[in-house]
């Protein structure tokens, strides 16, 4: 592997970053899962790295809040300015590594610059309010940094799941330590760290430390470490958010969804099924927004099941790298097991398959299960693979009710001719993103971001909310004299 100026072959033999690249103790390979190969090593930190990057993470957020806004607002542009010189190859880092197609791949840089962008301007915003107060007092309530903000993040949109929560917070005078998930913590994790060194970011501001469970669970309890932002498994949210809380630490959890596609008999047939083709089988379904039931109104489930079945046979499989490929590999053979399962288990309580199966290696085919039911696994389980489950409803009031007949609450979708219809159907989901006339899978970087439920704790990141995510609320007071109290 050469040098590009941009990664180099010593940052992927196996080192971590603090501000500075150090070599780990131990280290796994960064695999490949289109073609099977490695594609470097990969550093696995100790639960000891991450107290020593904490530790210095609180050290070096001091000054980096005391910079002028000036100052923190030209890293972001200068690391805005390096994302797009590099995109060609960061590209290819999350095609290889996280099993992405090429569209796919450059869309998320995409939203991963816009983030930036965003927040470059965040240190120029206004960042308190004035109260009302009694005369000869002047009372503020301002936003302060919280410190070192712990970032755990996911495999499916490394890239920008890291850097949406990432980038805010050191814009408003945090430190951050970023764990990315081990399978991909090149395009996750290292080239995060790259762009900001190289648009320099202080040293000891941001640390990028790859590891397994004790390294997240040392991020969680480690008492220099203010916030815990997790994106990720609701089964891991679950236990990020009991350590974290036991430990007095506020806590973002954006989680896993069973999201509902709602297609209502009045829909444009062959614009319903291109929603529900993408938001099913977009990178493999590996989406938290993915569409995991796609309610569909009796009359016309049929002819639209047969149409979706139809796409599924026609979208190309295989390597990522080619630029006519719509579905790439599952990220790992545990991954793909999960989905076999699933349809596997599905089939035999009676569903139809009408197109896919699992594939060859890792790859798993655009797959259409028809009449499930809700005693079925695929109605119930996140399946996080490219399967469409299609439910059929009669009324509207029976699709509200199969829609919210779940634990998670993150994206909802109706597709209708008649809007207001579709919001008043709409307007009843528990979710929190609500889509009228489009798929599940949405995100345009400046919207707050977050579910409900199983889905997450009510938080959300993104936009006006990296604002209430990331500070806290100081209450200030200023009187020219001290008042002479009676006692």
């Amino acid at each position: 592997m050469t040098d590009s100026g941009f990664l180099t072959s010593a940052q992927l033999a196996g080192q971590y970053f603090t501000g500075e690249w150090v070599t780990g103790d131990t280290a796994v390979d960064a695999v490949e899962p289109g073609a099977g190969g490695p594609l470097g090593k990969v550093a696995m930190v100790s639960p000891g790295t991450v107290r020593a990057s904490s530790a210095a993470a609180r050290k070096a957020q001091q000054g980096w809040a005391a910079a002028s806004p000036d100052a923190r607002a030209e890293v972001f542009l200068k690391a805005l300015e390096i994302g797009r010189a590099h995109s060609a190859e960061i590209i290819d880092w999350v095609v290889r590594e996280s099993g992405s197609v090429r569209a796919k791949a450059g869309f998320e840089l995409s939203v991963t610059l816009k983030s930036i962008q965003l927040a470059a301007a965040m240190p120029h915003q206004a960042q308190g309010l004035v109260l009302p107060s009694e005369p000869g007092r002047t009372s503020l309530a301002r936003r302060r940094p919280l410190g070192v903000v712990g970032v755990i993040s996911p495999f499916n949109f490394p890239l920008y799941l890291a850097m949406r929560a990432v980038a805010p917070a050191l814009a408003v005078g945090n430190a951050v330590v970023l764990k990315p998930d081990p399978r991909t913590a090149i395009c996750g994790g290292l080239v995060i760290a790259r762009l900001f060194e190289l648009a320099g970011l202080p040293v000891g501001v941001l640390h990028v430390l790859p590891g397994d469970g004790a390294a997240g669970e040392a991020l969680c309890t480690d008492p220099d470490v203010a916030m815990i932002q997790f994106t990720g498994s609701t089964g891991a949210g679950r236990m990020v958010g009991r350590t974290a809380s036991e430990h007095l630490k506020k806590v973002s959890l954006e989680l896993g969804g069973k999201n509902a596609l709602v297609v209502l008999e009045d829909a444009d047939l062959d614009l319903a099924v291109k929603n529900a083709a993408w938001g099913t089988w977009l990178h493999q379904g590996q989406i938290c927004m993915s569409a995991g039931r796609v309610f569909v109104q009796r009359s016309i489930v049929e002819e639209f099941s047969r149409r979706l079945a139809e796409k599924a046979r026609a979208l190309p499989v295989g390597d990522p790298n080619r630029p006519d490929v719509a579905v790439g590999p599952i990220i790992n053979a545990r991954q793909f097991d999960h989905i076999a399962k699933v349809v596997a288990q599905s089939q035999s309580d009676g569903a139809r398959l009408l197109a896919g199966g699992p594939g060859e290696r890792l790859f798993f085919n655009p797959t259409v299960l028809a009449g499930v039911t809700p005693q079925m696994a695929a109605y119930r389980e996140e399946i996080f693979g490219p399967v469409a489950v299609i439910v059929p409803f009669d009324t509207d009031e029976e699709a509200i009710t199969m829609a919210n007949d779940t634990e998670y609450g993150l994206s909802a979708a109706v597709i209708s001719r008649d809007v207001a219809r579709a919001m008043a159907l709409g307007d009843r989901l528990h979710a929190g993103l609500l889509h009228i006339n489009d798929q599940t899978v949405n995100d345009d970087v400046v919207n707050p971001f977050g579910g409900v439920g199983a889905s997450g704790n009510g938080t959300s990141i993104g936009g006006p909310a990296n604002w209430e995510e990331f500070t806290h609320w100081q209450w200030v007071t200023i009187k020219s004299t001290p008042p002479a109290y009676p006692f």
